[in-house]
């Protein structure tokens, strides 16, 4: 089998780190099966996630409080603690119905939607930023001097 059955998931952003990919590609393979257990590797994908983007990786709540603080965006900020609340509820039973293909299918878009705007879409605009010619980019840092001082 050339690829793996991975039901309606998407495939996962091309940006998304190897260790946060592992774990969503293991819960694209088993959420027609078990979308609570999906729903949990998706939560753990998103925990590695916030590692990479200046948690610490020990408490998933106050990594995103962080990351918070440091400016991150309100959209992002809402699409991981969707995926963490109902992730934990899958594992720790609440008052979300975790147990829902629909909502793990949800899931797997959150994940690479803040893939996307963490980690893809900056790339991109540091490379066409880079690509400026030099007199160019001295000419912004000029700029910029000048509103510093």
């Amino acid at each position: 089998m050339i690829d793996p059955n991975r039901g309606n998931a998407p495939l996962p952003n091309q940006d998304m780190p190897a260790d946060v990919a592992a774990d969503y590609h293991e819960a694209a393979t088993i959420a027609a099966l078990s979308p609570k257990a999906a729903a949990a590797l998706l939560r753990l994908a998103i925990q590695k996630l916030c590692l990479h983007l200046g948690g610490e990786g020990k408490n998933i709540n106050s990594d995103i409080g962080t990351l918070v603080k440091k400016g991150l965006p309100p959209i992002v900020q809402k699409s991981l603690d969707v995926v963490r609340v109902i992730g934990n509820n899958a594992v720790h039973p609440g008052q979300i119905d975790a147990d829902n293909t629909e909502i793990v299918g949800h899931l797997f878009h959150l994940v690479n939607l803040i893939t996307e705007t963490m980690i893809s879409t900056p790339a991109r605009v540091e490379a066409l930023y880079d690509s400026l010619p030099k007199s160019v980019l001295d000419g912004i840092a000029k700029r910029d001097s000048e509103k510093n001082l």
